[in-house]
């Protein structure tokens, strides 16, 4: 048996936020392609190439992607991914709205970012240095780790947003993560803010005079960094050997 559990969208589809599946040893791959073919009439499509899938709580990715086995008594978690257009990078899990800023220097970053939290206190913001960012998907992947924290009650830290850095710097020491990958002075970084939509809108529009892209090239700090060689990403059953390689480790970080 395998429990699936719906979010967002995908509760529209299936009119329902969970699904006993009566089998075992499904790939991912086949369960989506079962949950398909039983989903009922006239109900929203399920859009597979939109969708983050967590086994237990850790992002399938790491396990093979669609390829995974399930076992029984397994917890599927099936959770939409909404993008943004091209100017905003933002995205839907579990109905918390997640949206990535890349911030451009402010010489005072530190500061910066301490307005930010005060004008804006009902959002979740927390910055990363943006040499520790990869891409959006690794963002999104990092996050859904601690949401999934979150609603189970097992966040590293007292608060989301030390949870979030914790788990980009691979450490569960709270001082150590902040030296890590904690925002610095002098140079471009990137703000991680959940919040309701109209705030996220309001958010953007204060800081949009200070911002930039997301254009760099992390692959090679991020490896030396972290100490991943060439025999890790060839070991990896992955499309995206490196992204998930940090995801795990930020996977397995424990209070």
């Amino acid at each position: 048996m395998i429990t699936v559990k719906l979010f967002g969208g995908a509760k529209k589809s299936f009119s329902t936020d969970q699904i006993i599946v009566n089998q075992d040893s499904l790939t991912i791959g086949e369960l989506l392609d079962y949950l398909a073919k039983n989903k009922p009439k006239n109900t929203n499509e399920l859009d597979t190439n939109n969708l983050l899938v967590a086994v237990n709580g850790v992002d399938s990715s790491i396990m093979g992607g669609f390829s995974a086995k399930l076992k029984a008594n397994d917890i599927v978690s099936i959770i939409p991914i909404i993008h943004g257009g091209s100017t905003r990078t933002k995205f839907l899990i579990d109905n918390k709205t997640i949206e990535i800023f890349a911030i451009k220097n402010q010489g005072s970053n530190i500061e910066f970012l301490d307005k930010l939290r005060e004008k804006f206190q009902n959002i979740v913001i927390q910055g990363i240095s943006s040499n520790f960012i990869l891409n959006p998907s690794h963002v999104k992947k990092i996050i859904l780790l601690s949401l999934y924290a979150q609603k189970n009650n097992i966040l590293l830290s007292k608060k989301l947003e030390t949870d979030i850095i914790m788990r980009f710097a691979g450490t569960n020491q709270i001082i150590q993560a902040i030296k890590i990958v904690g925002v610095k002075n002098n140079q471009d970084f990137v703000i991680i803010a959940i919040g309701k939509k109209l705030l996220l809108d309001k958010l953007f529009d204060y800081i949009k005079p200070f911002l930039t892209t997301l254009q760099k090239n992390n692959q090679p700090f991020l490896r030396k960094k972290f100490n991943i060689s060439s025999k890790h990403l060839d070991a990896a059953s992955s499309k995206t050997p490196l992204e998930d390689l940090l995801t795990e480790r930020a996977a397995v970080l424990f209070r």
